[in-house]
């Protein structure tokens, strides 16, 4: 090696003098074996067809869902498990109008929902994503028919029979199911502020509350639950027996400023009236982002079908 780099040298001294011969040496110096440079082999890095951006949003957003719905699965369940219903399945009766079978229902369509929803595009499972974008169609679908029915029988009077049969079974089940009798106490005083379906004498309708079980010795005869009394400004602990004897001829006091008088049926059509602008502006922000879900599904489904049909 010492030997090449010497006659090199020697050779570069004459190059000033012979400019053909330099040209020669520096030709001989970079094309020989020992000084040439190796070459470099460049990879080209191939694109993934899959976008990460729609891939972990879909993701993301379906966690959520899915440890809300279990959230609700797990309420529901444990209301029913409360009610010992699990051993005495006799005690499902008005199974519909069971806040705890309601909250079964709703946490299981969401925990599935959401479970086909994350974990297809975690996993990149087109069937799963397929699923997802079925339920997500067929709850869209339920949805519109149901705005639809709601629209066209609003002015027929079906929608508020269906109220009046749920109130009414409220009412006379009041002390029979803690569920239902929370449901209608949260109803009467914290949402609707109302007493009973047309006003406080429906109450007439329960076994508790009927003027005639003063013959039995109910001390709630001719009288309503608390949750019809109006919350007084200093109130801090409210009176559970503010509305005994309210219904009693000869009262002493105002009912008037005992308890409301006004129905749970007009005050849920006044609610809806006040505050339709924005239910209808939710409704449409439910739809409009089941819809994007819809979309980005089934644009992720096909980056997955592209990106596979690259490696076959």
């Amino acid at each position: 090696m010492k030997s090449i780099y010497s006659h090199i040298h020697i050779h570069m001294c004459l190059l000033s003098k012979q400019p053909t011969y330099r040209t020669t040496i520096l030709k001989y110096i970079f094309t020989y074996k020992v000084v040439k440079m190796p070459s470099v082999r460049k990879y080209r890095r191939e694109t993934s067809e899959i976008s990460c951006c729609l891939k972990y949003l879909l993701f993301s957003s379906n966690v959520v869902i899915w440890a809300a719905g279990l959230c609700v699965l797990a309420v529901g369940i444990w209301a029913w498990n409360e009610k010992d219903v699990f051993s005495n399945l006799a005690k499902l009766t008005f199974i519909a109008l069971d806040p705890a079978f309601v909250l079964i229902c709703t946490g299981t369509i969401t925990f599935i929902i959401g479970f086909t929803g994350s974990v297809g595009a975690l996993r990149e499972n087109t069937c799963l994503l397929s699923l997802y974008a079925l339920f997500l169609s067929l709850l869209l679908m339920f949805e519109i028919s149901l705005g639809i029915l709601t629209f066209v029988l609003k002015d027929k009077g079906w929608i508020k029979d269906q109220a009046t049969e749920g109130l009414r079974a409220f009412i006379i089940h009041y002390r029979e199911d803690p569920d239902q009798q929370n449901l209608i106490d949260w109803i009467q005083e914290d949402w609707l502020q109302c007493c009973g379906i047309d006003g406080p004498k429906d109450w007439d309708s329960n076994n508790y509350f009927n003027c005639s079980s003063s013959a039995i010795g109910s001390r709630e005869a001719c009288g309503v639950p608390f949750s019809c009394c109006r919350r007084r400004p200093i109130e801090l602990i409210k009176n559970k027996q503010c509305g005994y004897d309210v219904r009693k001829e000869g009262y002493n006091y105002e009912i008037s400023k005992i308890i409301y008088e006004k129905g749970c049926v007009q005050a849920g059509e006044e609610w809806m009236e006040h505050n339709l602008i924005i239910i209808s502006t939710s409704l449409i922000i439910l739809i409009f982002v089941q819809i994007l879900g819809i979309c980005f599904t089934q644009n992720l489904r096909a980056d997955i079908n592209a990106q596979k049909s690259k490696w076959h």
